[in-house]
């Protein structure tokens, strides 16, 4: 068993893992069993340099505020602000703070200006997405910036009675922007205002203004430009994904916090998508939102489970989808130690690399009909790979020991 597992690790370099795959896929879905570790973070700006160089990608979309993300990509595109500016308000999640986010920004900044100074083509430069909601786990943003942002780009290109209100409308239908941050309505299901009669007002103005958005297409790319005119379509993404996340957390039923997770990755994936539209995408995110089968957690009200969003896009691109999963041996400030030896990851454990990339299906072969026994992590912030997820998996990177991160 450990000689046949050591025949099929490999290197994580890039073109290992276009080995793995039948084609180059239109998106490539990078998961991490744990967030915030720079070594892990680290690999991901490696294996990006080599898709980029190797591969002809020119994205990388991360889990971090879509909205949020916008400030990197302009950063990154065409030296908008400052390096400090990008990455402290570019990233959601505490993200900005770590220092190969840091790094990757300044990379990919550096690689555009060079692209720049050469006269190569638009084509050519490099983008950041964030593909996440505007979102956390203690509350979801109001949806001014969205709504509103959608709103003046239609009102500066059509006809005003063509739009179904006016700014005004929609300040006054959102109010105090408190009233949709309230950390409270994320346990309470009462102090949400995601059901009031203002919230269900801006629901139907947003799918309105969607609406209008698409009917003018050819209009709008005209009159301004695609580039404009697929962030305004992101804005609406938004406006409405987070209109039905706030409207659901109105809500008091047993399904209020699978529907929740669901609502999120199906954010996640609309994104995603979209970004596919303009070229191959490597994503980063934890392994729960990026794997083919269904989404499991336990929350303060049990267990919960939903389709997350590497298996919605993965049903719609079909092979054009590809996932690798990322399993830990130890993560000692954590409180991981070794994993015991007849658990999957301690069979990777036993293997000399320090990190390594693997065959998802000749891993399970090699596996036979017994699996491992499961992992059972020490802290709560780790999910161990499990041996079932295989089969959905295109690879498994490896990573023996992640160091303080």
């Amino acid at each position: 068993m450990a000689t046949e597992t050591k025949d099929i690790a490999r290197a994580v370099e890039a073109a290992a893992v276009m080995e793995l795959l039948p084609a180059r896929p239109r998106m490539l879905a990078l998961g991490e069993p744990t967030h915030g570790e720079d070594a892990l973070l680290g690999l991901r700006n490696e294996l990006f340099r080599r898709l980029v160089e190797e591969e002809g990608y020119r994205t990388i979309a991360i889990e971090s505020d879509c909205l949020a993300g916008l400030t990197v990509d302009d950063y990154v595109t065409s030296g908008t602000g400052t390096l400090d500016q990008a990455v402290e308000s570019g990233f959601s999640h505490g993200w900005g703070a770590f220092a190969a986010n840091r790094e990757l920004v300044r990379w990919m900044r550096a690689h555009n200006a060079r692209a720049d100074a050469e006269g190569r083509p638009a084509s050519e430069r490099l983008r950041f997405a964030g593909f996440d909601g505007p979102l956390e786990i203690t509350h979801a943003a109001s949806p001014r910036q969205a709504i509103v942002a959608l709103h003046r780009h239609l009102a500066a290109h059509v006809d005003a009675d063509l739009l179904p209100c006016d700014e005004r409308t929609l300040d006054r239908l959102l109010g105090d922007d408190a009233r949709w941050t309230e950390p409270a309505a994320m346990t309470d299901p009462s102090r949400s205002v995601g059901r009031s009669a203002e919230a269900d007002g801006l629901r139907l103005l947003a799918d309105d203004l969607v609406a209008l958005l698409e009917e003018q297409t050819p209009h709008l790319i005209a009159a301004a430009s695609r580039e404009e005119w697929e962030r305004a379509r992101l804005y609406g993404r938004a406006a409405t994904g987070l209109l039905r996340y706030h409207c659901r957390m109105a809500d008091a039923s047993p399904a209020r916090m699978a529907r929740l997770c669901a609502l999120r990755d199906s954010m996640m994936a609309g994104n995603l998508l979209a970004l596919a539209d303009r070229g191959p995408v490597l994503v980063h995110a934890h392994n729960s939102h990026l794997q083919r089968g269904r989404s499991t957690m336990r929350m303060w009200e049990g267990p919960v489970e939903w389709w997350g969003a590497g298996a919605l896009v993965g049903a719609r691109l079909g092979e054009e989808y590809a996932f690798v999963a990322t399993a830990l041996g130890t993560i000692r400030h954590r409180g991981v130690d070794a994993p015991p030896p007849d658990t999957l990851e301690g069979l990777l454990y036993a293997l000399p690399e320090d990190r390594c990339l693997l065959d998802a299906r000749r891993l399970a072969t090699a596996l036979g009909d017994t699996p491992p026994a499961p992992r059972v992590s020490p802290w709560f912030g780790y999910a161990p790979l499990e041996p079932a997820r295989l089969a959905g998996s295109d690879g498994i990177v490896f990573v023996k020991d992640v160091g303080q991160g």
